[in-house]
């Protein structure tokens, strides 16, 4: 972008490499040119980029977007923004540069370390992916081990099982065998014993229960009837007896005797079970004993029992288990037979699926690569296709704006009115694709014309074509007036056209008409076509089951033609042709016959047809006794030999050889044929015999219009029969039929694979490849091929009678061929049908032609017949006349009726009155009507050898003729109208050109300026002004009639120029042509005619020596002016109605009162003009009127010479035929069947001369002489009417065309006057305008600052333009800094800076020598202004006070810190801010030494800014408020730059650790050492109380009590003091545990403790050297102590945990900012007492 704008001229020298030195040289070289437009650009900026730092590069791009357009809008060049700068600043600008080149070199890496880093980090990630790879190879491992052990694990579990399964068999069969011994009963078991022991305990239970209930039944009735008995005997008993009752109760008794019996039954109950338990014990001891004893007894038995039997047993099993181990071997050895059987078969399945899988893939890939190649082929194809639309929409898009620009062009040039004929000239361009505009000019036409020459000729002739059309038809612009429309003529002269149809018959060999069948076939012809694969063969086939037709395929015909050859198949022999599968033709001619449809194969068979008629030519006679079959077949042959394709015309006679053996009653089908549209069109010729071409020439040739036409003879073209009954076509896409065929090749491939061996296979597998192979790489140009000859293919099917039939090929077989099926029977039943109809027409024609063979010859056909008739059969004409309708249009009626058909619309309604009663007898019929019968004698055989060149020379003659002058005429109407365009233009040009009219009215507003001021009000100089301004105003009128004057001459000029009689005469001229045309026409035709009958009559031509008459032209040359005058007359207006006449002198009279002469002599000379157009067309009227005359006289004269006995009977009939013919020729000429007028005098009179006695031969001879003079005459007043009737038809046209032009340019010429009275009329009023405006200033007595503007017809005050200046603005005042509660301006710290600066230029200054210099200023500050008012009434203590606060190492006061002090307010600013500025004045020092200069301070500011809200007072004489932010900051760097170096250098480190100061000094402390270095230095948490004790203990010291103004400022710094140790506890809290890690250094120790630099301007005190030795050895000390024997850097936190440090930062108050307001104030308090405060005053110093 730089290099663009032309900023950066070593823009080659920059590099797009990405290594470290690239970087360095492109940031290197961009920096100049970057500080050149005023755009940041530091290492900063340069690192952001190069690291990636999102917005660094937009950020630089929009800064240097404004930068630059900045520069466009200044214009100023690199060089020219260099030489403007200042030295100075091009010195620190280079510096700068230098600077910036040395710190990116600090910031880029070098090459070697970015290429280590890379190479670290590959090795780095290798080693990961290696150990990656180890632990996935390690798991793999352990993996596999596992799986083996789950293996071997799982092998042991199965061989234990099937041990265990043997064992348990065995022992299984070792116990069926053994005998088993039956148990003993259920009696004498242990559990049966413990039954019938519980069964006899619930028994026992039971009865003992029931006893009891029993027993305690019976004494339950026993008491019930001891009470009933009581209380019967003892009723009267008293309470004794009750007692006594109550007391001997039995109740006691009885429950003594119930615990009695259930102890006894419980002791009882108890020895049973005593008893029971061991009885059962010797019971249980006593069975098992017997059991025991009986078990044992039973083995014994049984041991000497069995012994043998379990011998033998054992054996038995032995034996078995041999058996049966034998049995599972050889049922072990069966099964491996069997696998090893399975195995193999399953291999060979295993391979031969292996093959069937990999002929799959390859078939899907080449499926893929097929579908691959067809979409490329189908892009291409569609981009050709859409290139070429584009390119055809384009074309057009182009032509409709050149229309739309012509018209805009044309509308300006006419004024918004284009003319009727251009636009439609223009539409003809635009509808047939030709270019609106001029391409070339073909004026000088070339004998080799350019392509752009070739198309204006093209539209030239296009253009002349339908300008003579609408002459010839009478449409358009030639349009008949009203006047003329009832005396129209016939639009054709019938007898002329069979005079001229006979002539030509007699120059043309015959022509032979093609016969048809008389009885057609019920046979169905048609064919089947579609692209390869489409399944055209496999449907015809299944077709040909259902259907008797044959099916010829062109390769099997061709196959069968070849074999026809080798077989030498003679022509007695002729086999009939035998139905082949096209899967059996050879691939060979497959191949050349399938890629016939190639369409360059196509297009090139012209050569090798004749190729192969010379071959033909030259076998001839060898194969002259073949068969036509085999003599195709052996020129199909030799051509295949040869590497050709076989033509189309060989093709297809092979094929029409093929149809022509069939039976004529049998249909068939072409299978795939024809494949091309040339093919097409030679079968259907073949076939048929017409082609549909040569119909096609002919019947445009028989539309094009002649002169003359013979409506008898002209007859309609019935278009031919097409060769196809039907054509269908199986529609299918591209991508199916890959699919389709590679399915096909699919399925034979694995049909072979299923019946061949697997050996064969690898072998045949080769050979197949090669057809596939061929298949598909024929396969996308069969398609191809298919594509580009199918549209052709189906406009050619569809065009004259639609036969074609699509059919979608994408479904299955059977839906196919049912489809195919339906169509075919639809064809069948079509064609039957049209047989049928054909037939019905023949036999009613054939009825027709017999009924009109029974009635006489004479009768006229049927009148309603006939107008249909002439209106079918009149446009067009008979094949025969193709020659003559080469270059010659008809001229026939608009309307397009026959002249017979006329005759009723132009009767007059009185004649047909007349005459309508009485028609008894039909009057004989009129010459030319179609009741007329011709003469068709025999003429000379050399008449029309000579006649029919010398007719066509006439048409060419006529028609060129007539063109050129429309041509003429329509090229000169631009030219006219451009003209007028041109006129008006260079006339509004004429009158805008300057005058000085501006001038007089600059100077008389100059002078009216001038005027001294004390004259404005003067009687007399008004009086004078006012005249002055007449004088100006007459002056300019006189201008503006000069003017006028000059502008009227100017059109007197353009009106009398001779332009407008050069083109009245060159129109009349091309009028005159016209009618010159029209006159030669006549006077040929009548030659022609003379000639024609003369033959006829056999007599000799007269040789005609008179010339032909010409018509004057109007003589253009200039040289006689007087015969110029006459013959090219000035243009006039002129109005056609004849109310003009009358008005015409009111008009002249209007024209006077005008004062415009000039338009009379226009329209006289029009006048003149008129009189000659009618003059001339009178003359030629006349001419033709006298050669008809002379042919008629010269016919009787013969008739007198011949016939001498019937001259007086003969004559007067001639006569008043001759006046007919003169006066009457319409009556004469339109006869129709009804006529209504009087036949000719001619055809009465002579059958009236013959008599009955006369010969019967003389009588015909003069009845044949009586009708040629007929028709002769007949003829030559037909072309007399037509020629008179154009004549007048181009009189009018030129009439009104010479009146269009005189309107045109009166209606310019008035507008040109209309022009001038405006602009006469404009100004006029403008003069008067500026007459009032200078009247208005005179009498207000004010000048005119605005120039006053006259020019041309425009007036107006140009308030952009002043004549005087305004007076000049006020000067607004600087800013001034005013003294506000006692704060020092900028003016007196500079004072003070440089005073002190004088004196100690460190910056110490002892204690006394600083209160002895602020004493001195204080008093003698009177004059000098060094402090303001507040510090004059400051007293020796307190400036003693003031320098206490501000003493360091009580010895020494630091001025730096005093003017700090003194400057303030200024923003205290925040560590964070610090340490932001700090590192800002870093990444300025590039070279970090530590220094910076005034621009880079500048460039990076302080923690605040300048900018301040400046409210801009309303009054100019107001000064601009003080910025002091804005001074303090410049004066920051003169505090503590150094001069001494040059450019002064700032150490920013050091003044920012005077800006570290706080007025908590623990807290300042800490704030330098954070800002030395350069990171955050928490504070210690042990130390937060004594500060606060120090700090409460210092602000207690202010005297509150007596000054209560500065109560307020205490308890706010108390308020301050307490927040920030609420703030440092805070953070304490939020201390990291990485917090202080940063390292100091001994240096920055002392610098931060002022132990390196104060003793610099007092080294004569030998304390401080003390002091500053005794700083220096502590801190060594303190570092030996942390571990730094060789005092090398250590961390803060370890430094600040040591207590001296922590001693020395509670006790140093260097870094506190003084209080001194608080003196200030208490002194203005003081003074602002009275004299008796002289105690407190005491006291204050005191304290």
């Amino acid at each position: 972008v730089l290099h663009k704008f032309e900023l950066q001229d070593d823009f080659s020298e920059f590099s797009e490499s990405r290594v470290s030195g690239a970087k360095l040289n492109n940031f290197s070289r961009l920096e100049p040119t970057l500080h050149l437009l005023g755009v940041q650009f530091d290492q900063n900026v340069a690192h952001g980029i190069i690291t990636e730092k999102p917005g660094a590069a937009t950020k630089l791009l929009y800064q240097l977007y404004i930068a630059l357009q900045r520069k466009k809008k200044s214009g100023l060049t690199g060089m020219e923004m260099q030489t403007m700068q200042p030295l100075t600043n091009l010195n620190l600008q280079n510096m700068k540069s230098d600077a910036f080149r040395e710190r990116l070199k600090n910031l880029i890496p070098r090459q070697t370390d970015f290429n280590l880093m890379r190479v670290t980090y590959r090795f780095q990630e290798k080693h990961k992916h290696m150990k990656e790879d180890l632990a996935r190879v390690h798991s793999e491992k352990f993996k596999r081990f596992q799986k083996l052990q789950e293996e071997q694990r799982c092998f042991k579990i199965e061989k234990q099982r099937i041990s265990r399964r043997r064992q348990n068999e065995i022992m299984a069969q070792i116990q069926a065998a053994i005998i088993q011994i039956p148990k003993p009963t259920s009696n004498c078991t242990l559990k049966a014993l413990e039954a019938q022991k519980m069964m006899k305990k619930k028994k026992e239970a039971e009865d003992v229960a029931n006893e009891i209930k029993k027993f305690e039944a019976l004494i339950k009735k026993d008491l019930q009837a001891k009470e009933s008995a009581s209380k019967t005997s003892l009723d009267t008993a008293g309470q004794t007896t009750t007692d006594l009752l109550n007391t001997y109760s039995d109740d006691d008794y009885i429950k003594k005797i119930q615990k009695r019996l259930e102890e006894d039954a419980f002791a009882r109950e108890q020895r049973e079970k005593r008893r029971r338990k061991l009885l059962m014990d010797q019971l249980i001891a006593h069975e098992a004993q017997e059991e025991a004893y009986r078990e044992e007894q039973l083995i014994h038995r049984l041991m000497r029992q069995s012994q043998q039997e379990r011998r033998i047993a054992v054996q038995l099993m032995h034996v078995r288990h041999e058996k049966e181990v034998l049995w599972q071997n050889r049922i072990v050895r069966e099964k491996q037979y069997e696998e090893r059987r399975l195995k193999e078969f399953q291999d060979a399945l295993d391979r031969e699926a292996a093959l069937a899988k990999q002929a799959k893939i390859d078939f899907k890939e080449q499926i893929l690569r097929e579908k691959k190649v067809h979409e490329q082929i189908a892009v291409e194809r569609a981009e050709a296709l859409y290139k070429k639309h584009y390119s055809i929409c384009a074309e057009i898009l182009d032509q409709m704006l050149d229309l739309s620009t012509k018209v805009a062009d044309y509308r300006m040039l006419t004024n918004n009115m284009i003319p009727y004929k251009l636009m439609h000239d223009w539409k003809e361009l635009f509808f047939n694709g030709k270019p609106i505009y001029e391409q070339a000019s073909i004026k000088p036409l070339p004998a080799k014309p350019s392509a752009e020459q070739l198309v204006e000729l093209e539209k030239r002739d296009l253009l002349d074509s339908n300008d003579y059309e609408q002459y010839k038809n009478m449409v358009g612009e030639w349009a008949l007036p009203e006047e003329m429309v009832d005396n129209l003529p016939p639009s054709n002269n019938c007898i002329l056209g069979h005079v001229l149809h006979r002539l030509f018959e007699k120059s043309l060999p015959p022509h032979l008409e093609s016969t048809a069948p008389e009885f057609p076939s019920f046979a169905v012809k048609g064919c089947l076509l579609g692209k390869t694969f489409s399944g055209k063969t496999t449907i015809l086939k299944s077709l040909q089951k259902d259907f008797p037709i044959q099916i010829l395929s062109i390769d099997t015909l061709v196959q069968e033609a070849i074999q026809a050859f080798h077989d030498n198949e003679r022509v007695s022999e002729a086999p009939p042709i035998h139905k082949e599968d096209e899967e059996e033709a050879l691939p060979v001619v497959q191949e050349e016959s399938q890629g016939s449809q190639d369409p360059q194969k196509v297009f090139s068979a012209g050569p090798v047809s004749d190729e192969v008629d010379q071959l033909s030519a030259a076998i001839h006679c060898l194969f002259s006794q073949l068969t036509v079959r085999a003599q195709l077949g052996a020129k199909s042959e030799q051509l295949l030999k040869k590497g050709k394709s076989i033509p189309d015309m060989l093709l297809v006679d092979i094929m029409v050889n093929a149809i022509n053996e069939i039976p004529a009653d049998q249909g068939w089908v072409l299978d795939g044929f024809p494949m091309t549209l040339n093919q097409a069109q030679l079968l259907e010729e073949t076939l048929t015999g017409h082609s549909r071409n040569l119909v096609e020439m002919e019947r445009k040739k028989a539309q094009i219009s002649t002169l003359v036409a013979d409506p008898s003879t002209s007859k309609e073209v019935p278009p031919p029969s097409p060769a196809f009954d039907f054509v269908v076509l199986l529609d299918m896409s591209d991508i199916s039929l890959l699919s389709r065929m590679n399915d096909v090749i699919a399925e034979e491939f694995s049909h072979k694979i299923a019946h061949e061996d697997i050996n064969q296979h690898v072998a045949a597998e080769n050979q197949d490849m090669h057809g596939d192979q061929n298949w598909r790489d024929q396969i996308h140009h069969r398609i191809i091929g298919f594509l580009d000859n199918w549209p052709l293919l189906e406009q050619w099917f569809s065009e004259p009678e639609n036969i074609l039939i699509k059919i979608n090929a994408e479904v299955d077989k059977e839906s196919l061929h049912q489809t195919v099926k339906e169509v075919f029977m639809i064809e069948i039943v079509k064609k039957k049908n049209k047989v049928e109809k054909e037939l019905e027409e023949k036999e009613a024609k054939k009825k027709a032609a017999a009924s009109l063979a029974e009635p006489p010859p004479p009768a006229p056909p049927p009148p309603p017949f006939e107008p249909e008739k002439e209106k079918e059969i009149h446009p067009q004409h008979e094949p025969s006349k193709t020659p003559i309708a080469n270059g010659t249009p008809q001229s026939g009626s608009p309307k397009g009726k026959s002249p017979g058909g006329k005759t009723p619309l132009k009767k007059s309604p009185v004649s047909s009155t007349d005459i309508s009663p009485t028609p008894v007898v039909p009057p004989p019929p009129k010459p030319g009507s179609e009741e007329w019968v011709y003469v068709d004698e025999p003429i000379p055989e050399e008449l029309p050898s000579f006649l029919v060149p010398y007719w066509e020379l006439i048409e060419n003659s006529y028609i060129n003729t007539v063109k050129t002058a429309l041509r003429h005429l329509r090229e000169y109407q631009k030219t006219v109208l451009a003209y007028l365009h041109e006129i008006r233009i260079s006339f509004q040009e004429f009158l805008r050109r300057p005058d000085y009219k501006q001038d007089f009215v600059a100077q008389w507003q100059a002078d009216f300026n001038s005027l001294p001021d004390d004259l404005w009000d003067d009687v007399e100089t008004k009086a004078e002004l006012h005249q002055r301004v007449n004088d100006l105003r007459d002056r300019l009128w006189d201008i503006c009639d000069t003017q006028k004057e000059d502008a009227e001459r100017e059109r007197l000029d353009i009106i009398n120029e001779s332009w407008l009689q050069d083109s009245l005469g060159i129109t009349i001229n091309h009028f005159f042509s016209l009618m010159q045309a029209e006159l030669n026409r006549f006077q040929d035709t009548k030659r022609l005619l003379q000639d024609y009958y003369r033959g006829m009559e056999c007599k000799i031509p007269i040789d005609d020596n008179k010339r032909f008459t010409r018509i004057p032209l109007v003589q253009l040359d200039s040289k006689d002016i007087l015969e110029n005058q006459l013959r090219i007359p000035l243009v006039p207006r002129v109005s056609i109605s004849p109310e003009a006449v009358t008005s015409k002198p009111k008009t002249k009279a209007i024209l006077k009162g005008k004062i415009d002469y000039s338009l009379e002599n226009v329209e006289l000379n029009f006048e003149a003009d008129e009189k000659l157009i009618m003059d001339t067309w009178q003359q030629a009227s006349l001419a033709i009127s006298h050669m008809v005359a002379a042919e008629i006289h010269q016919r009787l004269m013969e008739e007198e010479k011949e016939n001498q006995p019937a001259d007086p009977k003969e004559k007067p009939p001639q006569a008043g035929a001759n006046k007919k013919g003169k006066k009457e020729p319409p009556q004469k000429k339109k006869a129709d069947k009804k006529p209504k007028g009087k036949s000719p005098p001619t055809a009465e009179a002579s059958p009236a001369i013959v008599t009955p006695e006369e010969i019967a031969e003389v009588e015909k001879k003069n009845e044949l002489r009586l009708k040629i003079k007929e028709e002769h005459l007949a003829a030559l007043q037909f072309e007399e009417k037509a020629t008179q009737f154009r004549l007048e038809l181009i009189k009018a046209k030129a009439l009104a065309v010479l009146e269009d032009l005189v309107t045109k340019a009166v209606n310019v010429y008035k507008l040109l006057e209309k022009w001038l009275g405006e602009r006469y009329l404009n100004e006029m009023a403008s003069i008067e305008k500026l007459t009032e405006v200078a009247r208005y200033h005179i009498e207000t007595s004010t000048k005119i600052q605005n120039e006053l503007y006259l020019s041309q017809e425009d007036f107006f005050i140009n308030s952009d333009i002043k004549v005087f200046p305004d007076p000049p603005p006020p000067i607004r005042p600087p800013p001034v800094e005013k003294e506000e509660n006692g704060t020092l301006t900028i003016e007196q710290l500079d004072n003070l800076r440089d005073q002190f600066l004088d004196m100690a230029p460190k910056g110490m200054i002892g204690n006394k020598a600083f209160t002895d210099i602020l004493l001195d200023l204080v008093t003698l500050n009177l004059g000098t202004n060094n402090f303001p008012s507040s510090w004059m009434h400051l007293t020796l203590p307190e400036l003693q006070e003031l320098t206490s606060l501000l003493t360091v190492n009580t010895e020494f006061v630091d001025w730096r810190k005093f003017l700090l002090v003194t400057a303030m307010p200024w923003p205290i600013p925040l560590e964070e801010e610090l340490l932001e500025t700090l590192h800002k004045f870093k990444a300025v020092d590039e070279e970090q030494k530590g220094t910076i200069t005034f621009e880079q301070y500048m460039q990076v500011g302080l923690w605040f800014t300048g900018d301040e809200d400046i409210k801009i007072p309303e009054n100019p004489l107001e000064p601009l408020p003080f910025n002091r932010q804005e001074h303090l900051i410049e004066f920051f760097f003169r505090i503590f730059a150094d001069y001494e170096k040059d450019p002064p250098q700032l150490d920013y480190t050091e003044m920012l650790l005077y800006f570290a100061c706080h007025p908590d000094s623990v807290e300042g402390v800490y704030r330098a050492l954070s800002v030395a270095t350069g990171s955050h230095v928490f504070q210690e948490v042990e130390t937060s109380i004594p500060i606060a004790g120090k700090t409460s203990s210092s602000t207690d010291v202010s005297p509150v009590e007596e000054f209560p103004e500065l109560e307020e400022n205490v308890a706010r710094e108390e308020k301050e003091l307490k927040e920030e140790r609420e703030e440092r506890e805070q953070k304490e809290e939020e201390i990291p545990e990485n917090a202080n890690s940063e390292k100091i250094s001994l240096e920055t120790l002392l610098k931060v403790f002022r132990g390196g630099s104060e003793a610099q301007d007092a080294n004569r005190f030998g304390s401080h050297l003390k002091l500053e030795n005794i700083y220096a050895e502590s801190f060594i000390k303190t570092f030996q102590d942390l571990g730094a024997k060789n005092l090398e850097p250590i961390e803060v936190a370890v430094l600040l945990k040591h207590p001296f440090i922590q001693d020395l930062i509670s006790n140093y108050s260097d870094y506190r900012i003084p209080d001194i307001k608080m003196i200030l104030q208490r002194s203005e308090h003081v003074q602002g007492s009275d004299g008796e405060s002289s105690p407190s005053r005491l006291t204050e110093e005191k304290k």
